[in-house]
């Protein structure tokens, strides 16, 4: 079954730091394994384009949306929360909720590192099937598969067993894959990180 780029498109939501580098990675190799593609605000450096308006333009081409919102401890040095997150989830869900046409079709998944953490800071996504991945990987690459495969019926979607095996041997070779790419390991943007997944997978698969 060929989907269409709307349909196999999934926007992701989640924190881009060091901490979550292992996580986010685990969002970007399932969403391959699966054969979908996965799209975010650092796909484009555009100084010509609100971030807003870029995250906007990204939901909208996406059926998908994968929301992490387990980011909410204050940042040590502002002393404040961060809002990206559930922000970026209430644009997806109003994208969903108000726009007319193939919108009313986009499917939401919101991970948490626990599965009733979210009632004590934001409880109006009560009734939202809320899962957790207790910052393990490989939750969420069970999850992922999870919703991918039960949204299509039609799709041989690969095992959750089998993506978890190919991303620890993905791990081991990585370093000599951002070699071969001549990257900079110290240095990865977010297209270098989806180059060094896909080139894996090229080889691997």
């Amino acid at each position: 079954m060929q989907l269409s780029d709307y349909e196999s498109s999934v926007f992701i939501n989640c924190p881009f730091d060091k901490q979550y580098e292992n996580l986010f990675e685990a969002v970007l190799f399932t969403i391959f394994m699966c054969g979908f593609k996965p799209r975010c605000a650092l796909e484009h450096d555009d100084a010509g384009q609100q971030r807003i308006e870029k995250i906007n333009s990204i939901i909208y081409e996406c059926k998908y949306g994968f929301h992490d919102i387990s980011r909410t401890e204050l940042d040590p040095e502002n002393k404040l929360p961060r809002f990206n997150m559930p922000l970026e989830l209430g644009l997806f869900l109003g994208c969903k909720r108000f726009a007319n046409g193939r919108s009313k079709d986009k499917i939401c998944m919101i991970f948490d590192s626990d599965k009733y953490r979210y009632q004590k800071f934001i409880s109006d996504i009560a009734g939202q099937d809320i899962k957790k991945h207790e910052n393990n990987p490989h939750n969420i690459i069970k999850g992922l598969r999870k919703i991918f495969a039960t949204n299509n019926h039609d799709m041989k979607i690969i095992g959750a067993t089998k993506i978890i095996e190919s991303f620890e041997k993905f791990h081991e070779s990585k370093p000599e894959i951002i070699a071969n790419l001549e990257l900079d390991a110290d240095d990865l943007v977010y297209v270098d990180s989806v180059a060094v997944i896909q080139q894996w997978l090229k080889i691997n698969l």
